[in-house]
């Protein structure tokens, strides 16, 4: 096939102008990148602000959410194996998660452990089991410092089935008494008490938990040696009119009765934080007590 020059040159010449077309438009067109120039006939794009940008977290919060706490146990304490670390705000604090962030429980050697808020105005750490005799535990809240430890691990386990409480010390036998528990309608609960404060001497009442002195059940008694392990009224103490039943049968309101002996000897070689293991009684211990966190199932505690 045969072309004329002049149409060959007029082809030229028109692939040529679209040529420097496309190089003068390449030259000045505008970016296509979300933000930049406007590009004609392009829909404008807009970024969103930076705190709405997918993927990015929060600045985390430069302070803690509360003043400088109350941290118990105190510093320098040495406690039992069941103490837990017990924490309370001067103000209701409704952000736990923000104020566990600056809460930091330190342990030697390393224990892991979980979180219980009692309230907004209090929160407790344990341990999933008890502690390990001899632990050094740091707690760190806020403006708060203490260090602590445990102790040597005296653990006291009341049988109901035998009647008899065993003391160990770092699992060896050291004590053995007969006690009476709970009689029926007034079981003391199976669970993990957690011993606190002690008195010498004590009147015991009824009528502080709303059963009147008068009334078929009721009382009015000083006891001796009383060592408390919840804080609704159960103690270890001093029972001389129930030495007859001790070993036997039981017929406390609650309390594990002991000899006077026996009451002073558990009131003089035990020391608070200390665990009481009560088992084979009737019930169990919610673990709200406030000396029963260890009767708290783990999944309970650290949900």
């Amino acid at each position: 096939m045969k072309f004329r020059k002049s149409s060959m040159l007029a082809t030229t010449a028109a692939v040529g102008a679209a040529a420097a077309l496309m190089l003068s438009t390449a030259a000045v067109a505008a970016p296509l990148w979300p933000g930049g120039p406007d590009v004609p006939g392009a829909p404008a794009v807009q970024l969103p602000a930076v705190p709405g940008i997918p993927g990015l977290k929060p600045a985390p919060p430069a302070k803690p959410n509360f003043s400088a706490p109350r941290v118990t146990p105190s510093e320098g304490a040495v406690v039992g194996v069941a103490q837990p670390v017990i924490i309370n705000f001067n103000e209701p604090v409704t952000d736990h998660a923000t104020a566990e962030k600056f809460i930091k429980i330190t342990t030697a050697p390393k224990i892991d452990g979980a979180f219980h808020w009692f309230s907004d105005r209090q929160v407790r750490w344990r341990p999933q089991n008890l502690w390990p005799a001899n632990t050094k535990i740091t707690v760190d809240a806020g403006d708060t410092h203490n260090t602590f430890s445990t102790g040597d691990a005296v653990v006291t386990t009341a049988d109901d089935a035998t009647h008899m409480m065993t003391i160990t010390r770092n699992g060896q036998v050291i004590k053995t008494m007969p006690t009476s528990m709970g009689k029926p309608g007034h079981e003391t609960p199976n669970g993990i008490y957690t011993l606190a404060d002690r008195y010498a001497d004590m009147t015991m009442d009824s009528s502080t938990y709303g059963v009147p002195v008068d009334s078929p059940q009721g009382y009015r008694i000083d006891v001796k040696y009383a060592t408390r392990m919840s804080n609704d009224g159960i103690f270890v103490h001093g029972a001389p009119w129930s030495v007859w039943a001790q070993g036997n049968t039981d017929t406390s309101h609650g309390c594990l009765n002991v000899s006077i002996p026996n009451a002073q000897w558990f009131y003089e070689n035990t020391r608070t934080g200390d665990p009481v293991i009560v088992k084979n009684s009737t019930g169990e211990r919610h673990g709200l007590d406030g000396l029963t966190d260890f009767s708290m199932p783990w999944n309970q505690w650290a949900d």
